[in-house]
């Protein structure tokens, strides 16, 4: 089950009952990665994410990793600072959010007052990059002591990791930005971080070559994604999650660099599709998301033939437990006829 961002947490970043239910309705697939969790205070741009950088946060993450567990199944929390990706008026604190160079992204953020222009950020400075890594490396013990199997560092659809990774949100000239050894380093640094705290087997990373979302461009995928993932295989991760963009050739290149489980993410696809991807060996796991998210018992379904539930966009984001938790397997469906 792909990460999705679902904003039903608490004001205060806390997960809760609903959440528990919702994750535990989905202990049937083999993995579950849960929606992107901030790992710090700064790390929230959107409203009502979950965060796990607090004794609160911890505690309701518990109820959804013991709900996961007793039901079956597994899960890894999703470590996702925002970065630039983000408006003060959606966190407790109501800071300006920060980035690796203060360079605007183009596009709007909902808020309660609506959509609104995302500001100007803060530059981190070098010192605030290093504690950033450390950020990443409480959260992750954080999501362990919370009961969570593993976590999983976003690092990629224009969140903060990605942004250093691009060359029109990366400005930098210090030993984070410029040549592509420089860009990697803030990724690796927090990937070795993470796998140092937790174990490496407990530590997957997702990664969205190309992908231009939330403003993000990159001039040197060819050169870049390489690098990274060279540079991320000696640590022994779990698991490279990627992103499809549809540059068969870079996935062929990275398929062949990466030394453990490679998880792909389809984007768009059929399930014939991505199952078609484990089948032909262009991955090991296939991860799905609006189809996880409308059909709890996904795994029955495909195995059975079974027709999928239709998804309703509009209760994606925000709201109770409509879109969330009431959306029927097919035993509930039977039961109702």
């Amino acid at each position: 089950m792909a990460p999705m961002t679902r904003n039903r947490s608490t004001p205060e970043g806390v997960p809760t009952e609903l959440n528990a239910e919702y994750y535990a309705q989905r202990a049937s697939h083999a993995l579950i990665v849960t929606e992107g969790t901030q790992p710090s205070a700064d790390g929230q741009g959107y409203l009502l994410t979950p965060g796990i950088h607090t004794e609160e946060q911890v505690a309701g993450w518990r109820k959804v990793t013991d709900a996961v567990h007793a039901a079956g199944g597994r899960i890894v929390v999703q470590l996702m600072h925002t970065g630039r990706i983000a408006h003060p008026d959606n966190t407790p604190h109501g800071r300006q959010p920060v980035a690796p160079s203060a360079i605007r992204p183009a596009g709007t953020m909902f808020t309660t007052a609506g959509p609104r222009p995302m500001p100007e950020p803060r530059a981190l400075s070098t010192g605030e990059v290093a504690a950033t890594v450390e950020d990443f490396r409480r959260a992750a013990r954080a999501a362990v002591t919370a009961g969570a199997d593993g976590v999983e560092i976003h690092g990629a659809n224009g969140c903060l990791v990605h942004q250093f990774l691009s060359s029109n949100a990366n400005h930098r000239t210090d030993r984070y930005g410029g040549s592509v050894g420089n860009r990697v380093r803030f990724a690796v640094e927090v990937a070795t971080a993470v796998a140092g705290e937790i174990g490496a087997g407990r530590t997957g990373i997702r990664l969205s070559p190309g992908n231009p979302y939330n403003d993000i461009t990159e001039d040197d995928t060819q050169e870049l994604y390489p690098a990274l993932v060279r540079a991320l295989a000696p640590l022994g991760l779990a698991y490279l999650h990627l992103v499809h963009a549809g540059d068969e050739e870079l996935l062929g290149t990275l398929r062949g660099l990466w030394p453990t489980a490679l998880v792909l993410n389809r984007a768009g696809a059929d399930l014939l599709t991505r199952a078609a991807d484990v089948a032909d060996g262009r991955a090991d796991v296939s991860s799905v998301g609006a189809a996880a998210l409308t059909n709890p018992d996904l795994a029955q379904r495909v195995r059975s033939g079974a027709p999928l539930n239709t998804p309703d966009p509009t209760t994606f984001h925000g709201g109770g437990a409509a879109g969330c938790t009431d959306y029927p397997t097919l035993a509930r469906r039977r039961s109702d006829q």
